[in-house]
């Protein structure tokens, strides 16, 4: 191993503490050095590095708090959500109570007008019926007339030239009939029917 040898000074004893301890001086110095590092970093260094912090600090808490801001907000935005839901759930159902109400109000309102157009078409079939069934029977009249005079002109003879005589004659002869009523069971319709 080498051995360093360090020439003693003069006045000082080889071995000892001074040999561990640095001169006063470099102490001074160092001291010194330190208390300018000290003060330039404490008068320049420190204030912007506590300002950072600050800065940074400030930046954290206004991010927290737009966080707890958003948080508040998208718990504000579901909670109307759900209630804009509920109330449109409770205007489908209104909407639908009354589109079934009027449905129904419809259905009975055609109901209504059914009944009254078929009370409208029977009686009017009632009347053409009425009207068909005069119709024929003075038509059947007229028929039956003509054929009693031609009926009566046979067995007299002669030609009935008097339009009076055949005219009471065949309205004499129709009077007849009507009272006799249905033949066999028979009504006049069916007659008629049966003629035809």
């Amino acid at each position: 191993m080498l051995s360093v040898v360090i020439p003693a000074a003069a006045g000082e004893e080889v071995g000892g503490v001074s040999f561990l301890l640095p001169p006063l001086y470099e102490v001074f110095w160092a001291a010194v050095t330190l208390l300018v590092i000290l003060l330039l970093v404490g008068r320049y260094g420190l204030p912007r590095i506590y300002a950072a912090l600050d800065e940074r600090a400030a930046r954290i808490q206004e991010g927290l708090d737009l966080a707890d801001k958003a948080r508040q907000q998208q718990a504000d935005a579901q909670q109307q959500a759900a209630q804009l839901v509920e109330e449109a759930r409770h205007e489908a159902a209104r909407i639908r109570e009354d589109a079934q109400g009027q449905a129904r109000e419809i259905l009975a309102q055609a109901r209504r007008e059914a009944q009254t157009e078929a009370v409208a078409i029977h009686e009017a079939a009632q009347r053409q019926i009425m009207a068909d069934t005069q119709a024929a029977q003075i038509s059947l009249r007229t028929d039956v007339g003509l054929l009693a005079s031609s009926l009566a002109e046979q067995i007299v003879g002669e030609q009935l030239r008097d339009t009076d005589l055949s005219a009471r004659v065949i309205d004499r002869f129709m009077d007849e009939l009507d009272t006799l009523g249905p033949i066999g069971g028979v009504d006049d319709g069916a007659a008629a029917e049966e003629l035809r």
